[in-house]
């Protein structure tokens, strides 16, 4: 080989490199782009729910790992904080308290691996016997109806150096501008009528004094997240584990959604029950470390429609940029700043969210509510679980949505089909 040869591989290869890193470097900003469109809905949910953000980074970031172990790197979708859990999360953790409700979670988990291994051995069409629109419906109607006065309690009780009437103003505020960014903005920010409403209620509070930066002064810059163990709890378990199925449905749906934007058939590579398997394991994983569940999100979806990159390793990068800002201890303090008045605005809106997606599912699915065999399911689902009903026995207490899903789901399998 000749002085010029090698010279001229040497070359190639130093080009060769300086490519692979160019590549490496887009993937990596590319990846924490889809963090950052996650990012709201990542941390806004431990907030209205009383969790720690930083670990809710940590986790998702840990669960989108875990979903592509399990998925063998197929599947490009990021896993974040569920909404669908803020409202028992909040009701539980008053109740019984994190530790115990965070064992809930963990079994909430356990609950996708149980319904990935029928999907495996019946097919999906077992879980739409079992739990059809009439019965999930409902119980998602309780779940929002179940916490509205949480959501009022927060929005207009005074607090140690605000009144109520200031309290209900923020709120207002916090929830009109919410309602109108969702209903009148365009572009982005149509994409984000949450965070709005959130920044419209804390410059409103600012000024009122209702923003407390001392803490934001005396954290760390680098810490590590509040982790929190679970502890064993039969009543929260029982509690949360009817708020999974619906969850467990949609995931389904946001495979799809993600199937028909890169156009592979996930359904089938790597299967819906290993995608189930993956979004389960993640959920558990979170539970055991203080996080909430996690959830495929609809919004990565949509940005990988947008920017047409459908690598999954880019999902990679965007895990491990969230764990590294997990462990930013003053982002977790500016984000507890939050005050009480500004999340019960937004509460309200989320509630009463919850409620009109269970009944929107029914009508979707094209339910006659006035046939009687509907009337009898749906309304022991809702008279039950919002009259807050009580079933116990020593130490085990069946109540609220648990005890409303269990008969729900006894009666649509035990009544007859009627002809009207």
């Amino acid at each position: 080989m000749t002085k010029y040869q090698d010279r001229s591989l040497k070359t190639k290869e130093a080009i060769a490199l300086a490519t692979a890193y160019k590549f490496r470097l887009r993937d990596f900003l590319v990846g924490a782009q889809m963090l950052f469109v996650a990012f709201g809905g990542l941390v806004l949910v431990p907030i209205l729910a009383g969790l720690d953000p930083n670990v809710a980074l940590f986790t998702s970031g840990l669960g989108t790992l875990c979903f592509q172990l399990v998925t063998g790197g197929t599947v490009p979708v990021y896993l974040a904080s569920s909404f669908a859990f803020i409202a028992p999360i909040t009701f539980s953790v008053e109740k019984y308290g994190l530790a115990k409700t965070l064992s809930g979670l963990a079994f909430a988990g356990l609950l996708y691996l149980v319904l990935s291994i029928i999907i495996y051995w019946r097919g999906s069409a077992i879980i739409i016997r079992v739990l059809p629109t009439i019965v999930t419906g409902p119980v998602i109607m309780v779940i929002g109806l179940g916490l509205a006065p949480t959501a009022v309690e927060m929005a207009s009780e005074a607090g140690e150096e605000y009144s109520a009437a200031i309290a209900i103003v923020i709120a207002i505020v916090s929830l009109l501008t919410t309602m109108l960014t969702a209903i009148l903005a365009r572009g982005f920010l149509r994409l984000i009528p949450i965070l709005v409403g959130i920044v419209a209620g804390y410059l409103v509070s600012l000024p009122l004094g209702l923003v407390d930066f001392s803490a934001v002064a005396q954290a760390p810059w680098l810490k590590v997240p509040s982790f929190t163990a679970p502890s064993f709890h039969l009543p929260a378990i029982l509690f949360i584990l009817p708020v999974a199925i619906a969850p467990a449905i949609e995931h389904i749906g946001d495979v799809l959604a993600i199937g028909s934007v890169t156009g592979n058939n996930y359904l089938r590579n790597p299967g819906i029950h290993r995608t189930l398997l993956g979004d389960g394991l993640a959920t558990t994983m979170a539970a055991f470390l203080g996080g909430p569940p996690n959830t495929t999100y609809s919004e990565v979806t949509g940005a990988v429609a947008l920017t047409k990159v459908f690598n999954p390793a880019i999902m990679t990068w965007a895990a491990l940029t969230a764990i590294v800002l997990s462990f930013f201890g003053k982002l977790g303090a500016i984000l507890q700043t939050i005050p009480v008045p500004v999340m019960g605005g937004i509460l309200i809106v989320l509630f009463g969210t919850v409620v009109i997606i269970g009944m929107n599912s029914m009508i979707h699915a094209g339910e006659d509510l006035l046939q009687s065999r509907n009337i009898a399911i749906v309304g022991a689902i809702l008279m039950l679980g919002v009259g807050g009903m009580s079933v116990k026995a020593g130490a085990f207490a069946l109540e609220g949505i648990g005890l409303s899903s269990i008969v729900g789901v006894l009666l649509n399998l035990l009544l007859p089909q009627g002809e009207n």
